[in-house]
This record gives structure tokens, C-alpha cells and sequence, in this order.
């Protein structure tokens, strides 16, 4: 929500220039950026009718033997409504014969076409209705379905469904010959199944019928009350009981607006959505992709981003975008360690895991009549990996969304600056602030709560500010999914067993990593303790332990950790949050004193419970050096300055009862002058590009990273602006950016 009182003819003109902005009037303007019309015509449908079904179907989507014609039986009895199963009630009676008769006379493309007409001829409502295994590959009979009806996919592990077809005694279904195994037809109609489903029930192996079918009604009840999954500003103040909406916000607008007015950051209303035991197991075997599809879909509703369109989504975000197929793999360093590698992604971070797919989200999520410029504060990855990801968004959504990253002209490794400032694309520019990353953080923050420069923005050039920090829910919530995934890769690779506990070890800084493995947690994947590591600023370590957040008298340290070198850390506020039961009352308090005392103490009670799951300490700039140097030498595998202050905290922290997860947040390639010191190489020249190579020619693991590499081919200078630690001058080079990109 954005505040402003520039302007006096503002609602006229909002209205004039936006008419999918609802504009407020009182003693300040309010705009209120809605959901898509769509939503609205969702809402009006599903609303209108007074049971779960009403007029409209229920239609159940899966490959055979998924239990479709069972599981709408007894939803039909549950309901009291009438069940349909394609096969018998349609097809059956339509052609006077059996399904596998008919198969056998016209062959398979025949077979699916008419099996497709016979269903378009078909109509009917508040139904329960089986579909056959094939009908999902006639587009237009799915369409005739789609309009008055919910679909439902009961996705089965691929292994179940193989075993269940041999119990029926089934060796061949629709467009099998002889050269297609069962198991490579089922794996190529999935696409089908994925491309019409509404909604999504997880049938983990092991699951009966009944309760499969009570998932459907809870996933069809969740599908109709689409305003049940709300946010909250972490600062924000329950009025009164029948005043509590008018604060919330969908996932659509915490995503847009990124900052909440009140200065707070969005976190769910409600509890985080929890897998059950099975469910989990049956995820051991899935790849990255197909875990992120399934907790993601439990985060978002599908009246914000429909599930088949997360689905794409996601998989246009990791197919291809990363190195390694397993996107965040999992590797044993020694003893109980293991290191997550998040750095396969195009610019060596593990910004990447999120802001691959942040920026589709948010190009869906934005009404189609504003433009957007996001902005950025970044610590040194962040920035690159932003560029990249909205520079990877389609064309039109080009048109309408730019970024313009602020970045410490001083504060980032010489790589790291190249990086950010050869990842410039048409829609993304680089200003280097003549300050520390704080300041940047804090100025960007100040140019979000300005509501007369956001407001002129948007009546003057029609663009509206945001934002794709960690302060962004839709930038924190993607990093949850590589915590789950790692603890799965671990008991998918035999190290432990599910449901043994482990503990995870985050190089930290603005807290958003480890804030999202304790949301992960909340999912259901047990860790134990949260070990969290800092470098030379460690105000969050002395935290942890004192319940004292006091930034008196410290001053930012430069370190060879530069994407930690961070004193406010904007993600502690949602943790905190979380911890005091949603109290907005002493968040807003607490922020505040830091704001303008520079420091909070909290309660005693509450620092215990922070005790309770976490543990900290902090690395020398010395044993940070000597963790690469060793580690190298010992297991032949380099560690980058983030991880290595993770090990040696870890190394201290960690009691050796539970294997622990160490993050590892960015390539080594990315800091090559504090690599080659640790390793004690002496450089031929000061070059980033001589010292990558010279750092790929040692074999060591993890390899070298290509998308680094080519990164050093191009020039070494290139464009781009530098402003002073100012605020007004970082307004004005947003308004010059928005006037050549926009205008």
C-alpha cells in the first residue's frame, strides 16, 4: 500500500492512467495495487455457491491406477452427489463396448479422438467425475471440462503406479507399442497431467483411498476460499476484531509491494503448511524440481499463481539455468559434515536458488496496466543475481520491469563488482554507492517509505517501486525448498534415515538463509539447531547469545566474507516475530529503538526461546584463511570465504552427535584473491580474469565454475554509475533511469 498526499487531482489521475488500481481517499490517497481481474472473477464463481461442490465438478485427473474411480466413490458418498466415471458412464455406453475393445478396433490416435468427442458431447454439474487415464491429451475436451469444474490431480510416485498396474494385470495403455516401456509412457504424460490440474493432492506411497479422498476435499475447500491464506506486516497492530482484513494482504500484493507501509516486512498470517512423515519419504526419490513443485504449491495459493503456471514456472527456473542437474547437490566433506553446494546457478551464488524464479512470479503477479522498477541493496551476489534473473523474464514483461541494483563501490570483491556490472541487460542497470552496505540497505528502505516520491513516480512516468531483497517474501520463500531438499538428498543417499535430526551451519548476514531452513523446519524436516556463523561483524552472533542487538560503537568490517558483512540484519524482524507470538506491538517497538537508538534488548523469556534452536559464533578474518587452506589439503575441495567461516564455526559449535549441513553460498572462483592467499599461490598478475584460470588449472572439487569463466572474458571496464551516500542523489538516479526505460 502506498501513502501519499503529492498532487491533489491524484485519485482522478490514478484512476485515469490505472484502472486496475482501487484508489482510497481520506486524509492521505491510499492506492491498493488488487489482485488480477481474474482473482476477482475466481472469487465471484466459487463463491456463489453455498457447498463445497455447489454447480460446479469435481474432476479427478491421473494416470491409470491412480486410484481416480475409488476415490470418487467415496467422495460422491461423502458429499452425497453424483459420481461419473468416464469410462463406464460415458464411453461405454456411447459406443456400445468396451473401453479395450474400442482400442483395439480404431487403434490409438482414433481411439483418443473419439474418446475426446464423447466427452465434449457430455455435460453435467455438481459431480464428482473420474477421467480415464488418456483423456487430459484431448485439449478440447479438457477445456469443455475446465469451465465448469475443478481439477484435481492425484499425482502417485511413478514406482506405485507401476506396481499397481501389475496387480490389475495391465501391461499396455493408450499409446504404448512395442518400443515404450510402461514406465517411459507414464514419465512422458505426465506433461499432460501438469498442464490442466487446478489443484494438486500428493498421494504419498502407502496412502488408503479414504485418505486420499479426504485430501481432495481439503485441497477442493482450500481451491474455493481464496482468501484464506493472507499476510501480515510484522509491525502491523490488530485494530479490532471485524477491522483485521483490512490490513492483510494476498501473496500476489506481498510480493509486488515487497515492503509493508508500516515499515515491516510480510509474513504468512497462518502456520506454514506441514508435510506428514509419508509424504516426505515419498519425496526422497523426486529431483529438485519436482520437490519445489510440490512445497511450493502448499505456499501459494492457486487464486495468486495457478499450479500448473507455478509448475512452468519453476521448471523454466532450474532446468536449464543451472549447472548441475541436481541443481543444490549434496556432498559428504568429512566426518559428520556435509556441504550444500548452492552455487550452480549463473552467477556462482545461492541468490540464484531464489531469484531464478522470483522474477516470473513477480512478472505474474503485477497488474498489466503499471510498470515496476524494482530496487536493489545488495552486499556483493545479490545484485548479479537479480540482473540475471529479470534478464531472464519474456519479452513484454521486459517492457514493463526494470531494476537499478545500488551496490558499495568499495565493499565487494573486484569479481564480484565486474559480475554485477557485466550482468547490465536492457532492463537492469548498476549504481555503485559510495558507502557500506547498510547505508545502501537502509536508503533503499527510506525511498520504499517515501509515499511523495513513490506516489510522483506513479502519477508522472506510471511506475510503481519494489523490491527483490530478502525483504521480498517472494525472493525468502523459494530458499526454503534447497533445506528440505538437502536433508532429502541425505536420506535419499543412505547417510540417515527420515526423521533423524540434523543440524544445519549458515554463513549469515541479513538472516534470510536461515530464516528460510526454519521455515523449512516448520514444513516438517527435523533440524535440530540452527548453528549460525558470522564473520568480523558479528552483531548477530553476540545476539544470539546476549538477547542485546546493539550497533553503538561498531563499525562495518571489511572481510574476505563480503556478502556478510552486514550490521542490520532485515529478516531477524520476521524471526523475531515468529518467536513473540505475532506480537506487531513490540516489533514495532523494538525496530524503532534500533532505529533511532541503535540498539533492543529483548526479554529473557524470549531469549531463551531463541536459545533453543540456535547457537552462534563468529570466525577471524586468520581462521577463515586457515579453514581453506586446510580443507583444501586435506580433502581437496575448496571452500569460498562465506563457507569457510561456516566450517570453522561449525567445526567449534557442532557437538559431532548429528550430521550438520554446512551452506555453502557462493563458488570460490567469485573471491580468487583471498583463495590464492589461503592457498599460498603467488599470482602471476592482479587480473580476475588470470587468477580464475590459474585457480581452475588445480583440479580440485568443487570444478570450475563456466559461467564464471566467461564471465572474465569480457573487457575488464565497463559502464556504469557511481553516486554519492545520499539519498535525495539515489532518488534522482532512479527517476532518470524510470525516465529512459519507461518514458
Amino acid at each position: 500500500m502506498l501513502h501519499f498526499n503529492r498532487c491533489p487531482h491524484l485519485k482522478q489521475i490514478a484512476q485515469k492512467c490505472f484502472p486496475s488500481i482501487h484508489v482510497r481517499t481520506d486524509k492521505h490517497v491510499q492506492l491498493f495495487l488488487s489482485r488480477t481481474l481474474a482473482l476477482a472473477e475466481f472469487r465471484k464463481s466459487w463463491h456463489s455457491t453455498h457447498s463445497l461442490v455447489g454447480d460446479k465438478n469435481i474432476i479427478l485427473m491421473g494416470p491409470p491406477g491412480a486410484g481416480k474411480t475409488t476415490v470418487g466413490r467415496i467422495i460422491g458418498q461423502k458429499l452425497g452427489c453424483c459420481v461419473i466415471d468416464v469410462d463406464d458412464d460415458i464411453l461405454e455406453k456411447t459406443w456400445n463396448m468396451s473401453v479395450s475393445e474400442k482400442l483395439q478396433d480404431v487403434g490409438n490416435e482414433q481411439f483418443l479422438e473419439e474418446e475426446g468427442k464423447a466427452v465434449l458431447n457430455f455435460s453435467t454439474s455438481g459431480s464428482v467425475i473420474s477421467l480415464t487415464g488418456s483423456n487430459p491429451m484431448h485439449d478440447a475436451s479438457m477445456w469443455h471440462l475446465k469451465k465448469n469444474g475443478i481439477i484435481v490431480y492425484l499425482d502417485v510416485p511413478l514406482i506405485d503406479i507401476v506396481s499397481r498396474l501389475k496387480l490389475m494385470k495391465i501391461d499396455r495403455i493408450i499409446g504404448q507399442d512395442g518400443g515404450t516401456s510402461m514406465k517411459d509412457l507414464l514419465k512422458f504424460r505426465r506433461q499432460y497431467y501438469k498442464k490442466w490440474y487446478d489443484t494438486r493432492v500428493f498421494c504419498e506411497s502407502g496412502a488408503s483411498p479414504e485418505e486420499v479422498a479426504d485430501k481432495v476435499l481439503s485441497a477442493v475447500k482450500r481451491y474455493q476460499d481464496v482468501d484464506s491464506e493472507t499476510f501480515i506486516s510484522t509491525r502491523h497492530i490488530w485494530p479490532k476484531d471485524d477491522e483485521r482484513k483490512v490490513s492483510t494482504k494476498f501473496f500476489s500484493e506481498a510480493v509486488i509491494e515487497g515492503l509493508a507501509s508500516d515499515g515491516g516486512l510480510f509474513v504468512p498470517e497462518k502456520e506454514f503448511p506441514k508435510l506428514n512423515c509419508r509424504e516426505w519419504k515419498s519425496l526422497v526419490g523426486a529431483t529438485y524440481i519436482e520437490r519445489a513443485q510440490i512445497l511450493l504449491e502448499k505456499c501459494i495459493h492457486p487464486a495468486d499463481v495457478p499450479a500448473a503456471r507455478l509448475g512452468e514456472m519453476i521448471e523454466t527456473a532450474y532446468g536449464e539455468n543451472f549447472a548441475c542437474s541436481k541443481v543444490a547437490p549434496v556432498r559428504h566433506l568429512s566426518g559428520n559434515q556435509f556441504i550444500l553446494e548452492l552455487f550452480h546457478g549463473p552467477t556462482g551464488s545461492f541468490k540464484d536458488l531464489s531469484l531464478q524464479l522470483m522474477p516470473h512470479l513477480f512478472a505474474h503477479c503485477i497488474p498489466p496496466s503499471c510498470n515496476y522498477m524494482i530496487l536493489v541493496a545488495t552486499s556483493g551476489d545479490t545484485g548479479s543475481a537479480v540482473l540475471n534473473g529479470f534478464s531472464r523474464i519474456n519479452k513484454n514483461d521486459k517492457q514493463r520491469i526494470a531494476v537499478a541494483t545500488f551496490f558499495p563501490e568499495n565493499g565487494v570483491s573486484d569479481f564480484q563488482k565486474v559480475q554485477i556490472i557485466g550482468s547490465q541487460k536492457e532492463n537492469g542497470w548498476a549504481v555503485g554507492v559510495k558507502s557500506d552496505f547498510d547505508f545502501c540497505q537502509t536508503a533503499v528502505k527510506g525511498i520504499f517509505r517515501d509515499s511523495d516520491f513513490a506516489g510522483f513516480l506513479i502519477v508522472e512516468y506510471g511506475t510503481v517501486l519494489s523490491s527483490a531483497n530478502s525483504i521480498n517474501w517472494g525472493r525468502l520463500l523459494p530458499q526454503v525448498v534447497y533445506h528440505a531438499s538437502a536433508y532429502l538428498d541425505l536420506v535419499s543417499q543412505g547417510f540417515i534415515s527420515f526423521g533423524s535430526p540434523v543440524d544445519v551451519c549458515i554463513p549469515t548476514g541479513n538472516f534470510g538463509n536461515i530464516l528460510a531452513a526454519v521455515y523449512a523446519k516448520m514444513m516438517g524436516i527435523p533440524i535440530r539447531k540452527f548453528i549460525c556463523a558470522s564473520n568480523q561483524n558479528h552483531v548477530l552472533t553476540d545476539f544470539i547469545k546476549t538477547g542485546h542487538y546493539d550497533l553503538r560503537e561498531r563499525k562495518l568490517a571489511q572481510t574476505f566474507s563480503p556478502a556478510i558483512d552486514i550490521l542490520k540484519a532485515s529478516n531477524l524482524e520476521r524471526h523475531l516475530h515468529l518467536m513473540a507470538d505475532k506480537n506487531g506491538k513490540l516489533i514495532t517497538k523494538l525496530f524503532n529503538q534500533l532505529e533511532e537508538q541503535h540498539h533492543f534488548q529483548i526479554e529473557k523469556m524470549l531469549v531463551k526461546k531463541l536459545q533453543q534452536d540456535f547457537v552462534a559464533d563468529w570466525c577471524s578474518e586468520g581462521e577463515c584463511l586457515a579453514a581453506i587452506h586446510s580443507t583444501y589439503n586435506t580433502s581437496g575441495y575448496i571452500l569460498d570465504p562465506h563457507t569457510a567461516v561456516a566450517k570453522v564455526v561449525a567445526d567449534r559449535m557442532q557437538d559431532k552427535t548429528c550430521p550438520v549441513i554446512v551452506s555453502s553460498t557462493a563458488h570460490y572462483s567469485k573471491f580468487a584473491p583471498a583463495i590464492m592467499q589461503a592457498l599460498k599461490i603467488k599470482e602471476i598478475n592482479h587480473t580476475s580474469s588470470s587468477q580464475l584460470y590459474l585457480l581452475s588449472s588445480y583440479n580440485a572439487l568443487p570444478p570450475p565454475h563456466e559461467a564464471l569463466l566467461e564471465r572474465t572474458k569480457q573487457q575488464e571496464k565497463m559502464e556504469y554509475q557511481v553516486c554519492a551516500a545520499n539519498v535525495n542523489v539515489m532518488k534522482n538516479h532512479v527517476e532518470k533511469l524510470i525516465q529512459n526505460q519507461f518514458v
